[in-house]
């Protein structure tokens, strides 16, 4: 099995931050493109999240930026047990403050790694 090194691993995680940076217009878009449900954004979050520790240790990311990754996932897990509330449709996208916050936090977070503008990635669907 091929393990990807430092630098894949914090593409992945840069590519994921872009994603929840994105305008939720530019989201809405990259959903609909291969049909997926806004929920993948946070999924796509959590699951390269999980490299940031590893990234620092490896030097490929500031530990300053850490707080912010952990204040997003910790919007997602909130978002995750609102209860009454649909905050993963679309149009939640655009008007709830939970996806408002986690951008902003993203947006900080390519600032301070130096990330400008990225067009976001190919989701890749396995169906």
């Amino acid at each position: 099995m091929n393990i990807p090194g430092p630098s894949a691993r914090r593409r992945m995680l840069i590519e994921a931050v872009v994603v929840v940076a994105a305008t939720a217009t530019a989201q809405v878009a990259w959903l609909e493109k291969d049909d997926v449900p806004p929920d993948e954004i946070a999924a796509g979050f959590d699951d390269a999240f999980r490299l940031a520790g590893q990234l620092v240790e490896d030097r490929q990311l500031n530990p300053a930026v850490l707080p912010r990754l952990q204040m997003i996932d910790e919007v997602f897990s909130e978002m995750g047990k609102a209860a009454g509330v649909d905050r993963w449709t679309r149009e939640a996208l655009s008007t709830d403050a939970g996806w408002d916050r986690a951008r902003r936090l993203a947006r900080e977070v390519l600032t301070a790694e130096g990330e400008g503008d990225a067009p976001l990635p190919d989701i890749c669907v396995i169906r």
